[in-house]
């Protein structure tokens, strides 16, 4: 087995970089469960200013995040109308059923982006008083297991168009949301626009070592305080890591176009390999999704070979590896992986 090991599991394998442990170290910080962290305020303040809504909170994961959302948006005994492949069906324990009393209700999109063709169908009619009602619909952008998919600000547009004219609030997963803005060029805010709440990661490509937020109004942030606390998300002197999340916000957004060319160079290394499907069209941020043929074998059999060349890589299926680009792997990191690839398919 190689000594050296280039790690594509996932964006957040990343270390924080000399900047924000010196950020973490020289923090100032005060007890946050009494409002009284400086440094989680200044960064709740520059993560409300750039996504464009009033206010932010700082919560230690996305998860959490996206929970106290659906918990305040959606009473017991409702339902959540959510992409079939998302975040939060998919990878968050259940926790709208465990936590909030919430029913899934599953939609395909297409390549994680819901339309309003197919949502529409599953919005229940208030005459029939013996249906769960609708209460809420959850976007992904960039979308995870679609691949890094990025929804079209147009598509956004159908969906809260629908979404108002049926009066259900919609929370953006927008863990990844950084990517989105980066692969079209645009500001987050214009992509956040129109949300009842957006919830958005600074541990996902931007390198800090904890952290996310969840995002709104005035009166919807207060009451997200309140359910923090309910679901065991109250911090002390937090500022320590709310410093890290600053400095991520400041100096790491701009560098993200970085990992998606890297992601598109190492697709277009991969795509014309024996027993391997890959489409570089495909490549809209920082994510490559490798099918394996039958001969090639499963995932799980698979993954151990490709670390004994020296990289490691996700598993999204029984025939489906997912490598992500980031910070800390780099152009001979690629190339790595790609000859990985060669060797393991002739």
């Amino acid at each position: 087995m190689t000594a050296t090991i280039s790690d594509f599991r996932s964006d957040t394998v990343t270390k924080p970089t000399p900047q924000m442990r010196r950020a973490m170290a020289d923090a100032e910080v005060g007890d946050d469960v009494y409002g009284e962290d400086p440094t989680v305020r200044r960064l709740e303040e520059a993560t409300a200013e750039l996504l464009g809504t009033e206010a932010a909170l700082f919560v230690p994961t996305g998860s959490m995040g996206n929970q106290i959302a659906l918990r305040l948006h959606a009473r017991p005994g409702t339902e959540v109308i959510l992409e079939g492949r998302s975040h939060v069906f998919h990878y968050e324990m259940a926790a709208m059923s465990a936590l909030s009393g919430l029913l899934p209700r599953p939609v395909e999109g297409e390549r994680g982006v819901l339309t309003p063709e197919a949502v529409a169908p599953w919005i229940r009619p208030e005459s029939v008083y013996y249906l769960p009602r609708t209460a809420l619909l959850v976007a992904e952008n960039t979308h995870n297991v679609a691949g890094g998919t990025v929804w079209p600000r147009a598509a956004l547009d159908r969906l809260l168009e629908l979404s108002r004219a049926r009066s259900i609030p919609v929370h953006l997963d927008g863990a990844r949301l950084w990517n989105a803005a980066a692969a079209q060029g645009v500001p987050e805010a214009s992509l956040a626009a129109g949300f009842s709440s957006v919830m958005v990661c600074y541990s996902k490509g931007l390198r800090a070592p904890v952290g996310s937020a969840v995002c709104g109004g005035k009166a919807f942030v207060a009451e997200a305080w309140r359910v923090r606390k309910l679901f065991g998300g109250g911090m002390r002197q937090v500022g320590v890591l709310a410093a890290a999340a600053l400095v991520a916000l400041r100096s790491e957004r701009s560098r993200l176009p970085e990992d998606h060319a890297r992601a598109r160079r190492l697709a277009g290394s991969l795509a014309g390999l024996p027993g391997l499907a890959v489409d570089p069209a495909r490549v809209e941020t920082n994510m490559v999704m490798v099918g394996l043929d039958e001969r090639l074998g499963e995932a799980s059999a698979f993954l151990p070979r490709l670390k004994a060349e020296g990289v490691l890589a996700g598993s999204m299926g029984p025939r489906l590896l997912r490598l992500v680009t980031h910070a800390d792997v780099g152009d001979a990191d690629v190339d790595r992986a790609a000859r990985a690839f060669e060797t393991l398919t002739s």
